[in-house]
């Protein structure tokens, strides 16, 4: 007997807009705009009259389409901005690949959809979060940042510190986990082996069917060339200094079994912040917080609108 999986929860909702920000080396990013139509490049005279705007920032492999939940929540009354990575989604890939594009890519989309002085939430998951804190020194980012969320990610040491691979931290565990993880394989169909594979790596154990095959349905469309050119980013990443340089109010979320990126990650995040709002573990939780936890993650997002853009236009 088959059983049929609801995924309509996790279908990525049409845009009310789709617009094309170029990136500082041309590259051309696919952006999606939810929500209120009030909206800078509608109505761009007075910003404080827009719905409140959050921008989201996917991870490595994903695309707009991981925000599903977010994105339905929240554009009743915010201006839901979301854009897919390079490579990632709707998005080309391009022939270099670092940090720096990300940030110059996060600049790209904030320049082109708010207006000038506009403040936004910024919330990324992953590598998502990995771009915000590579725009952190940014002069868009910083004029346009109002608080961040960063989910299920950090900031170093990514390959030596995951726990993918169940044995003790050392060589070996580095060696194996970046050949895994930076495979060149084809992921292939979602079959129950493949869904299987990606709840251990992403996904905490009592994750429900529906969200792990919408996780895997996202991760296997991603082009094998682009998930192997991010995962060398990936490994040698170290973006220490821009925690440090991130100067607005920033939350941090983390699932305790969390494999890809651990939760130690998040602690040493939360204790270099200039400003942490707050980390938050979530109990048996993996990598994939906002579809594991998405009232949580939607209601953290809520919060710092509420917090630190409706309160100060309000004053």
């Amino acid at each position: 007997m088959t059983t049929t999986i609801d995924l309509t929860p996790y279908a990525p909702p049409v845009p009310a807009r789709v617009l094309t920000a170029r990136s500082a080396d041309g590259t051309e990013l696919h952006v999606e705009v939810h929500g209120p139509d009030s909206a800078p490049g509608n109505a761009p005279d007075n910003a404080s009259d827009s719905a409140p705007a959050v921008v989201l920032a996917h991870g490595w492999t994903c695309s707009t389409a991981f925000w599903a939940a977010q994105i339905r929540a929240l554009s009743a009354d915010h201006r839901v901005i979301a854009y897919d990575q390079r490579g990632h989604g709707r998005t080309p890939a391009s022939a270099a690949c670092s940090a720096d594009l990300l940030a110059d890519d996060l600049e790209a989309v904030l320049t082109a959809t708010l207006a000038p002085g506009e403040k936004a939430v910024i919330a990324g998951h992953s590598m998502g979060g990995m771009t915000i804190m590579a725009a952190s020194a940014r002069p868009a980012f910083r004029d346009h940042a109002a608080a961040v969320l960063l989910c299920s990610t950090g900031s170093s040491r990514l390959v030596a510190e995951s726990t993918v691979v169940p044995i003790r931290a050392g060589r070996l565990r580095t060696w194996l986990t970046g050949h895994i993880l930076g495979s060149r394989a084809p992921l292939g169909p979602v079959t129950p082996v493949a869904r299987r594979i990606l709840k251990y790596a992403t996904m905490g154990a009592g994750s429900a069917p529906h969200m792990v095959e919408a996780c895997a349905r996202i991760v296997h469309a991603c082009p094998r060339r682009v998930r192997h050119a991010w995962s060398n980013v990936l490994h040698l990443l170290d973006l220490d200094h821009a925690v440090r340089e991130l100067r607005v109010p920033a939350a941090v979320i983390v699932g305790s079994a969390d494999r890809m990126t651990p939760p130690v990650h998040s602690r040493r995040i939360a204790e270099a912040l200039p400003q942490c709002v707050g980390l938050t573990e979530l109990p048996g939780l993996g990598h994939m917080t906002p579809v594991e936890a998405p009232e949580l993650v939607t209601g953290t997002i809520r919060d710092l609108v509420t917090t630190h853009i409706a309160m100060k236009e309000g004053a």
